[in-house]
């Protein structure tokens, strides 16, 4: 073993059996796990999302009250028409499934790309949350250390990933019990102590209703809240991932689900309404570098305890500290939703096929990888302002929010039309009222803050929308060009299973094929190498590889599918070769890295046949260029060069499709 795997392997730990029983089981999630994995992406916005809104009522504070109403209605009414689209859809896929299944692939497109614009920034955004918690404990002096720091935990928590969804879980369960104890026990002692405001909130939030209304009109103050509770809008990031994440949780999937849902959508409302009125009642004011939650702890522990100020930043400083810890677990949704969602994506030939594929560890470490170079960018770019991050964010949230849910309006009304009328009409209404807000929150934001960066994410999406389309592409005419080739590749009708067929000479010299799901392009390469080499090798060796993915790992009935396609690929190349009087060897293996699984089986051939050359096929375009050469793997091109580090020979056959 290399010196780079011995370390690869002592970070992220040893390879992992996809084959082995419990194998799959052993990553599940049940459903206080997936809350602590998944949900803490929606709960940390309790660090940003409320503070956004309370901010932008600017000096009618008191209107905040209908905010905390507003925040903690909306939060249960997306988590329940989410709970919908986790009975449609148990496989996972979330916002992408909705949208492609229920209005049409295109918009699919449309919400893949927001939902993977969206996870990057989750990652970028929770890390720099993460940081101004951290850092409004010390001095700013201390502050050019925020934006290393930031980044050494966005990598920090890569690592954690590419160990296992589990593991890092485990991990980071104690920050996250931590932050929502802290929390939770501020949020009640504050409102507990200033009690006796309480009396006076309806009737000031009635004379601030009527003031601001004398002020700027009713028009006004309808623009003023709806602004705010769009402004606000980051508190409902998250929501979605739970959806969005259905194959990594346990069994019965639906059930942990809804589960995992309630544990959320009770702890985020709770917890952003909670800080709201808390923000109200103590009249709490921006200060320079510090977060509204931090300067509302620091007036409660004052008060609390006015004689003992180094108890007092003690514990300030431990709850700030799991608040930057919460956003650190935050981080890790997108870490686990992004590349869930580019792997559905790649299966239907949005994004280039590598993102479906397992690392050694069983995770989809493709899109984690890009997942952690896009939130560095992202960061370096914004110089880590949550302020511009949360605008960035919130679009894409609700535009995925908006398809989702009209695409639930649509499915329901059809529902309605055909007579399936139980329970619709509430299904109905519950998905055409959360679309109306959603929509609502997707137009106030882009108008508010196109100018402040949210053109930017518009751009950012639609890059990533016409690169779908072009991939898209590219894979749909292949796949009709290497479709037209299996036709022409025509077996003879009386090719059947010979009972005696010609035995294997091991000395005699041995041609060995590696071979694919794509039947064509195997046979082209052996007519090819017979027509090569007329009457050369005597034996035929055939090598086939079943690719454990994102897909076929889903359960034990789909690598049972895997198996049985690849055991019956390889039996009619057997067969065929048997018919035509050559002797034959097939070897089959299953694993996530296919070229080290194919490196594995040439060892064994090498060691067993005296006299061998390997062949493989490689596609080759007409207009080739970087984005053809990036859609298809260069399995063929990494194995000749492995081989012939090992002085076997392995030769290239260009088939043009």
């Amino acid at each position: 073993m290399s010196l780079f795997e011995r370390l690869k392997t002592a970070v992220i730990g040893p390879p992992r059996d996809p084959l082995a029983p419990g194998a799959r089981h052993s990553l599940l999630l049940i459903a206080f796990l997936a809350w602590v994995g998944i949900g803490a992406d929606g709960i940390s916005s309790a660090n940003y999302g409320p503070q956004e809104a309370f901010l932008a009522l600017g000096s009618h504070s008191y209107l905040a009250l209908y905010l905390a109403a507003a925040t903690a209605i909306t939060v249960f009414l997306l988590a329940m028409a989410y709970c919908q689209v986790i009975e449609l859809f148990p496989s996972g896929g979330g916002g992408y499934k909705v949208a492609s299944k229920l209005i049409g692939p295109y918009a699919g497109a449309v919400s893949g790309s927001a939902l993977i614009v969206d996870y990057i920034l989750t990652v970028a955004i929770s890390m720099a949350a993460a940081s101004d918690a951290l850092f409004s404990l010390l001095p700013t002096s201390y502050h050019f250390m925020k934006m290393p720091t930031t980044l050494f935990f966005v990598v920090l928590l890569l690592v954690l990933n590419l160990r296992g969804v589990k593991e890092s879980i485990k991990i980071l369960m104690p920050l996250f019990i931590g932050f929502i104890v802290t929390h939770i026990g501020f949020i009640v002692t504050g409102i507990v102590m200033h009690s006796y405001n309480l009396p006076d909130l309806i009737p000031n939030t009635i004379a601030d209703t009527h003031f601001t209304i004398a002020e700027v009109g009713v028009a006004g103050l309808i623009a003023l809240l709806l602004k705010a509770f769009a402004m606000g809008g980051g508190t409902y990031t998250g929501i979605e991932a739970v959806s969005n994440n259905m194959q990594i949780l346990a069994e019965p999937r639906v059930r942990t689900a809804k589960a995992t849902m309630m544990y959320l959508a009770l702890s985020l409302a709770l917890m952003a309404a909670g800080l709201i009125v808390l923000y109200l009642i103590w009249d709490v004011k921006y200060t320079e570098g510090m977060t509204l939650n931090a300067t509302t702890f620091q007036l409660i522990l004052a008060q609390l305890f006015p004689d003992n100020a180094a108890l007092n930043q003690i514990i300030l400083t431990m709850t700030m500290f799991f608040a930057a810890a919460l956003l650190f677990v935050a981080a890790n949704a997108g870490y686990l939703a992004g590349p869930a969602i580019m792997a559905n994506m790649a299966r239907d030939d949005w994004l280039p096929h590598q993102f479906t594929q397992l690392s050694s560890r069983l995770v989809t470490g493709n899109g984690m990888i890009l997942m952690c170079v896009a939130a560095v960018l992202v960061l370096l770019f914004t110089q880590g302002e949550v302020h511009v991050l949360v605008v960035l964010y919130s679009i894409n949230v609700f535009l995925t929010f908006s398809l989702s849910l009209w695409g639930l309006v649509g499915h329901w009304l059809r529902s309605w039309r055909r007579g399936s009328r139980r329970y619709v009409w509430a299904r109905l209404l519950l998905s055409l009222v959360t679309a109306l807000v959603s929509t609502g929150i997707l137009c106030v934001t882009i108008f508010e803050k196109f100018a402040h960066g949210a053109w930017l994410t518009v751009l950012i999406t639609g890059s990533i929308i016409i690169t779908c389309l072009y991939i898209r592409d590219h894979y749909r005419n292949v796949a009709r060009r290497l479709a037209a080739q299996n036709q022409q590749v025509v077996l003879p009708e009386d090719v059947c299973v010979i009972a005696e067929p010609p035995a294997l000479d091991k000395t005699a010299p041995t041609a060995v094929f590696l071979v694919s799901q794509h039947m064509g392009l195997g046979m082209q390469l052996v007519m090819a190498v017979m027509r090569l080499f007329p009457d050369r090798f005597k034996n035929f060796v055939f090598l086939r590889v079943g690719e454990v993915d994102s897909d076929n790992f889903g359960g034990p009935e789909k690598l049972a599918d895997l198996k049985r396609d690849v055991e019956g690929d390889l039996g009619i190349y057997t067969n065929y070769m048997h018919n035509l009087g050559y002797a034959v060897d097939a070897r089959h293996a299953y694993g996530p890295d296919k070229l080290a699984e194919l490196l594995r089986l040439a060892d064994e051939i090498h060691s067993e046949y005296k006299n061998v050359i390997f062949f493989s096929a490689k596609l080759v375009f007409e207009n080739e260029n970087f984005f053809s050469r990036m859609l298809h793997n260069n399995t063929a091109y990494a194995m000749q060069q492995q081989l012939h580090l090992k002085g076997m020979s392995l030769m290239v056959l260009p088939i043009k499709v």
